[in-house]
């Protein structure tokens, strides 16, 4: 009895030896990853969340506090620009999102072959420089009568706008811009939640009578609901961050009417240099934005499978 129980001790640290060997592999593939986050994610994380509490100089810092938060907080433009942006994803994530679900409804019927022409074609705006996107956008909002959009309304007896110049148009341009450009990605992964839908189902619903709509209503929304709240999720997060756009584009102008809570952060980091209060209104937006996130899963993730 003795042997056998010190065997059986000296077995188990060898099998958890081999264990531990066994998952390195494991470890390896992943180092790769886990390097990468650490450092362009966790640690600039970390870091901001000190900067947020100092008045930050690259030669010496000075804690203060959370003078930066309530800066934040007292500041009108601040409010403007989070007003700014949740008007922009307002306006910009339901008609994209719609938008993209017709399309796909509309590609899902034609061969295989069209349907990748189809892909292929909205989806090569998303590979394209965001710059040289702006820069045509540019041109079609020249202020000038040759510009594009004002030879189109001239058709119609409006006369010439000055798009990105005034307070009036200038937020309606970006969400124009959006509306003519950001469809390729939600597009494609709308019709790989389609085609995984069985035909039995729209079998059984022809030999019912059943109307397209009918279809639409009760078999094609309630398997893709997984797939529109993956969509919004990430549109809404993708719109509370936006800031090439209106920097290219507007500057924030005119009278900070197109001012992200993005562009504000960019420009209070590297335009004033107030690092502090930049790193402490880029936390506060996180903050907003796992707020909106958890609202969204709470409301319009009842009753869906994953």
């Amino acid at each position: 009895m003795a042997v056998s129980t010190s065997n059986e001790r000296a077995a188990k640290p060898a099998g958890r030896r081999r264990k531990h060997t066994d998952n390195v592999p494991g470890y390896v593939f992943i180092a790769v990853a886990l390097v990468v986050y650490a450092l362009f994610t966790a640690y600039p994380v970390i870091k901001a969340f000190i900067i947020s509490f100092q008045d930050y100089k690259p030669l010496g810092s000075t804690y203060i506090g959370f003078e930066n938060y309530a800066a934040t907080f007292e500041s009108s433009l601040f409010w403007k620009s989070i007003r700014n942006t949740i008007m922009y994803t307002l306006l910009t994530v339901p008609f994209n999102l719609f938008l993209s679900f017709i399309i796909a409804i509309m590609i899902l019927p034609l061969r295989k072959k069209v349907q990748n022409v189809f892909k292929g074609i909205y989806y090569l705006p998303t590979v394209a420089s965001g710059v040289a996107l702006s820069v045509v956008w540019l041109w079609i909002y020249d202020p000038l009568p040759a510009g594009i959009f004002n030879r189109l309304i001239s058709f119609f007896g409006i006369s010439n706008q000055n798009w990105l110049g005034a307070s009036s148009t200038a937020m309606l341009a970006l969400v124009m811009m959006s509306w003519l450009s950001s469809h390729g990605s939600a597009i494609i992964i709308f019709l790989a939640a389609l085609i995984g839908i069985d035909n039995s189902y729209y079998e059984a619903a022809d030999l019912d009578g059943a109307t397209f709509l009918q279809k639409l209503r009760h078999i094609v929304v309630p398997f893709v609901k997984p797939t529109i709240l993956f969509l919004l999720v990430t549109a809404v997060i993708g719109s509370f961050q936006v800031f090439q756009n209106a920097y290219l584009m507007t500057g924030g102008g005119p009278n900070h009417s197109t001012t992200m809570v993005g562009l504000l952060i960019f420009d209070n980091a590297f335009k004033y240099f107030e690092f502090g209060r930049a790193a402490a209104q880029s936390l506060v937006l996180a903050a907003v934005i796992a707020l909106v996130s958890l609202i969204q899963f709470k409301f319009l993730g009842k009753e869906i499978e994953y």
